[in-house]
């Protein structure tokens, strides 16, 4: 072979080698695109601000980082920030069916809380609203132009059914004089992948838990939990303490820090295939305001926490007692209620 015969089969090793790594590059580039674009999709956004209008309770005070940051440190989010966060009881979907989600159509709001992010986003406390309070629900615009009626003695949880998140967040304010800055609600089944796909989350039980309506049968004890057996700790009552809804939602509570002991455990960033699976089963469940429907936001809105810790998040439930009018039902306990939403403020 001569001289100018091996320069030219060089230069064409080259050229394929050029060509082969660019189109890898572009392979890439628009396999990361097409994943940006499917989960950013995902996401279903309800634009709570226009349908609420002006009257509303005013936004938190914007309130210098009680830490001030160095030079070299990005600045920290100025203001506090409440979200209200729905676990939605869907009544709807095969997959929701089968991890006990019923047969009846609509969706109702089990689980409700209030998360409150300080100003520094280094400490949160997270309010859980019991369901079967008793509220006067008010009257909120639906989709059509119309509105649903004041309702006076009805359960918490009916805000939703009858006027979905925009009433859900008006009823929020309604009865706690707080502004919710966002709205997030993730479904059944999108609870349950989202803990399979973190390989499950630990949590401690202080007492044995039998409840046959939730196929949850668990002793006292520690237990690590897959993505059904999470959910059903999530909804279960029947097999702690008096059968009440209060009994549940220190169950919630137990798992909202197991998830995030789970999430702060597991380095996400280092693998993106696990990352782009989390990601995936949360954005496919996920119902937001406008504020934060898209990848983005969230993004920007996850990023601001990084350095919020499961220590650092005070779980406590709204103060009530047993309305007088159901022994089955409660009401808010005031001025305790009051108080603890005027920390909110």
């Amino acid at each position: 072979m001569t001289r100018y015969e091996e320069h030219g089969r060089r230069s064409r090793v080259l050229r394929i080698a050029g060509l082969t790594l660019a189109a890898a590059l572009v392979l890439g580039v628009a396999t990361a695109g097409y994943a940006y674009w499917h989960l950013d999709h995902n996401i279903k956004g309800v634009d709570i601000d226009s349908a609420l209008g002006d009257d509303r309770p005013a936004h938190a005070m914007i309130a210098p980082s009680p830490s001030a940051p160095t030079a070299a440190a990005a600045p920290l989010p100025a203001g506090s920030l409440n979200i209200l966060v729905l676990g939605s009881d869907s009544r709807s979907g095969k997959a929701d069916k089968e991890l006990g989600g019923g047969d009846s159509s609509g969706a109702r709001s089990d689980t409700a809380m209030v998360v409150h992010l300080d100003a520094g986003r280094a400490r949160a406390t997270v309010v859980s609203i019991p369901r079967d309070t008793l509220v006067t629900r008010p009257s909120c615009p639906l989709p059509d132009g119309g509105s649903t009626a004041v309702a006076y003695g009805s359960m918490f949880n009916s805000a939703f059914s009858v006027g979905g998140p925009v009433c859900a967040v008006k009823t929020v304010e309604s009865i706690t004089g707080v502004r919710m800055d966002h709205f997030v609600e993730i479904d059944f089944s999108g609870f349950a992948k989202l803990v399979d796909a973190l390989g499950g989350v630990d949590v401690t039980t202080t007492q044995s838990i039998d409840d046959d309506k939730s196929h949850l049968h668990l002793a006292a004890g520690a237990h690590h939990l897959d993505g059904k057996q999470a959910l059903a700790l999530a909804r279960t009552r029947h097999g702690i303490g008096d059968g009440s809804d209060l009994g549940r939602i220190g169950l919630q509570q137990l798992l909202v820090k197991a998830l995030l002991e789970r999430i702060s455990g597991t380095n996400l960033l280092t693998d993106p295939a696990k990352l782009y699976t989390v990601a995936d089963a949360v954005t496919k469940s996920l119902t937001t305001d406008t504020g934060l429907d898209s990848l983005t936001e969230l993004t920007e809105l996850g990023k601001s926490l990084k350095g919020l810790s499961a220590d650092q998040v005070k779980t406590v439930m709204m103060p009530v007692v047993t309305a007088p009018s159901d022994p089955n039902r409660v009401i808010a306990k005031e001025p305790d209620a009051e108080n603890l939403w005027a920390t909110l403020r």
